[in-house]
């Protein structure tokens, strides 16, 4: 399984063409194993709707039912042990409270994040895609 960033999983399913060739095949090369999405991510995009920074084609509530239902989506949920995790990540990390959770549940899991998040990228103590 991968963990996909919040960005990643919109343009999944609005199949956007941000989502570039490269991580389609990635995206694609990984469904047997399941796609993972943050619950914190489903707060992310409810909020960025609030904000008027994002526009979905329809409601957040039936975008969000249908995002979470995309063929080998799994949604991962906030743990404890995520939570704690998320306030001791080594190194220098940015304070995106929802990107701490994000890199925190890939650290857990032990998944590589698909992301173009370039703070996370950036960030040697996750593994990305």
């Amino acid at each position: 399984m991968i963990l996909m960033d919040t960005h990643v999983w919109i343009w999944l399913a609005d199949e956007s063409n941000q989502l570039t060739e490269e991580h389609r095949q990635i995206i694609d090369q990984h469904r047997g194993d399941g796609l993972g999405v943050s619950v914190i991510s489903c707060w992310e995009v409810a909020k960025l709707v609030e904000y008027g920074r994002l526009k979905l084609a329809c409601p957040v509530e039936e975008w969000m039912e249908a995002a979470i239902a995309l063929p080998s989506v799994r949604l991962l949920e906030l743990t404890p042990r995520i939570a704690v995790a998320s306030t001791k990540l080594p190194g220098d990390f940015h304070r995106d409270p929802a990107d701490q959770i994000i890199v925190a549940t890939s650290r857990v899991y032990d998944l590589e994040l698909l992301t173009v998040d370039e703070r996370i990228l950036k960030y040697e103590h996750v593994r990305t895609l």
